[in-house]
């Protein structure tokens, strides 16, 4: 299942700063969007608002048709570091995400199981982070917040201290849980290869305080040449 998510007239400030002006955006469900700048253009911002995390200081977003007012299940998060517990195993670390949900000990491990199957990590189950590698705590990273059953996955820039191989095979395994779950997914990135890899809509964001400079369809197929084009130049007008 997904959700479409809709931000309307949304600004975010951080005490006096403006992080992000005006901005109206929709993301229907089952849909997946990049979305793209530099640093500091409020890309996290737009992520973490979403999430609840974030305040907005004017206008409203909404998930479905509830108004996001904070931190829900139905929206997962995975972030660019793996916030993993050293002295809990992989599934340890997806069990104790699931105790918010209230669920009951045997579901939590039924669910944390799956989800580390689901990513390749059925195997890795009883190891510890410190004997992981990279990929592999990104992976539990990701369990983790598929084990709630989300219906909007939110990413921020999570495969970024990833090394290149182990980067490209966890952007194809996201590529296939998408296709199989429907899972609406917004990516941050600042890469504009990643973007054009991974999603189906290239949103750049740019500015400050932050705002929208362009909203692209990709294309099926190999990234396009001369939409790479396209989006460096609007990053290099900022």
């Amino acid at each position: 299942m997904s959700l479409d998510v809709r931000l309307e007239g949304l600004s975010v400030g951080y005490g006096a700063a403006p992080v992000l002006e005006r901005t109206d955006l929709e993301f229907p469900a089952g849909s997946f969007t990049a979305l793209l700048g530099p640093s500091g253009c409020g890309k996290s911002t737009v992520l973490n608002t979403i999430a609840g995390f974030v305040r907005p200081a004017g206008g409203l977003v909404t998930a479905g048709s509830a108004p996001v007012s904070g931190p829900g299940p139905e929206r997962g998060v995975v972030f660019q570091h793996y916030a993993l517990f050293p002295w809990r195993t992989a599934r340890g670390n997806v069990e104790f995400a699931l105790k918010r949900l209230g669920l009951p000990r045997a579901e939590r491990r039924r669910r944390a199981l799956a989800a580390l199957a689901e990513v390749g990590l059925a195997e890795g189950a009883e190891k510890y982070p410190a004997e992981l590698s990279g990929g592999m705590r990104q992976r539990v990273a990701l369990a983790r917040a598929l084990a709630a059953e989300p219906e909007v996955l939110l990413m921020d820039e999570p495969f970024g201290a990833l090394d290149a191989l182990t980067r490209t095979r966890m952007q194809a395994l996201l590529r296939e849980l998408w296709r199989r779950t429907g899972t609406t997914v917004l990516f941050v990135t600042h890469d504009i290869d990643e973007a054009l890899t991974l999603a189906e809509r290239v949103i750049v964001l740019g500015g400050a305080p932050g705002r929208v400079l362009a909203d692209h369809p990709v294309p099926a197929g190999p990234p396009d040449p001369d939409l790479r084009s396209l989006i460096a130049r609007h990053l290099g007008s900022e």
